[in-house]
């Protein structure tokens, strides 16, 4: 498999009815998206996730461990795929569960084509976000550990707004030394202005250290 195709969508069913695997199969393929198949959650638990974007399509009620149940267990654990819930024995108490932990939808069969396949580009729509916030910010961590320890120290009095000549009063340095670490962090991280600055330190939690 190569990097590319890895890269693209990929829809996750799992349902013990192999009928309705394969219509499911067949309505996502028709739209071009790619799909995995599994029966149970054990089976799924054996393969390695995808790097792409992806959603879990997932029946209520499995062999052992319920989809409810299952949902719980990858919150425990931290795993953020979008789930899209579907049962033929739904109730308000279930689909509140399931919302609450943060599924995309929760449709009962029958259900429309239509529905399912606004739900799941949803929670698609959805990865494709978180996935490129965590990239966003793991370039972000990259950037500021290249950083001088110096440079470091100066972004956070810069991001907490002090002005060149407060900065060097504050280390013990002349002011021109202040500008000229000061101009290479703002070049190592990209910022074209104080502000942005201001929301990267946010980003990284980085705060002036107390004195």
């Amino acid at each position: 498999m190569t990097k590319r195709d890895e890269l693209q969508p990929i829809v996750i069913i799992i349902d013990d009815d192999e009928l309705v695997r394969d219509a499911l199969d067949d309505l996502f393929r028709s739209i071009g998206l790619q799909t995995k198949q599994f029966a149970s959650v054990p089976e799924f638990l054996k393969w390695k996730l995808p790097d792409g974007p992806s959603c879990l399509v997932l029946d209520v009620r499995l062999p052992g461990l319920s989809g409810l149940d299952f949902q719980s267990e990858l919150n425990k654990a931290n795993v953020q795929i979008p789930i899209v819930f579907m049962t033929g024995h739904g109730d308000i108490p279930m689909s509140v569960r399931a919302m609450k932990g943060g599924a995309v939808d929760f449709l009962s069969k029958p259900f429309r084509d239509q529905d399912m396949l606004d739900a799941v580009q949803a929670g698609l729509d959805q990865d494709r976000k978180r996935r490129q916030s965590v990239g966003d910010n793991l370039q972000l961590k990259i950037a500021f550990d290249s950083l001088t320890a110096r440079e470091q120290e100066i972004m956070g009095f810069v991001a907490d707004g002090l002005l060149n000549k407060q900065i060097a009063a504050e280390i013990g340095v002349n002011e021109v030394t202040v500008k000229f670490h000061r101009g290479n962090m703002m070049r190592k991280m990209g910022a074209k202005s104080v502000a942005e600055l201001v929301r990267m330190a946010d980003t990284l939690g980085i705060r002036r250290s107390a004195k």
